[in-house]
């Protein structure tokens, strides 16, 4: 995957979900011309306790994002 590409990429999530900003995405190809890229990090809830929040992005070699899946656990 391109870095341009993937710096792109990782603005707008991290845009989109702060609780992962500055998070470097971990990058695995997929069948057609695909890459998977998931980002971690944490965050706090309401009563203070910790939670992790993985978010996985599937792009195409062009850059643009296909799907978006975000777990909290």
């Amino acid at each position: 995957m391109d870095a341009e590409i993937k710096k792109k990429i990782e603005q707008q999530i991290y845009k989109k979900y702060p609780e992962v900003s500055g998070s470097h995405a971990k990058v695995s190809t997929r069948p057609n011309d695909q890459y998977l890229l998931v980002f971690s990090g944490k965050g706090k809830t309401a009563d203070g306790k910790t939670i992790t929040h993985n978010i996985r992005v599937v792009v195409n070699d062009k850059g643009k994002i296909i799907k978006t899946t975000t777990s909290r656990g």
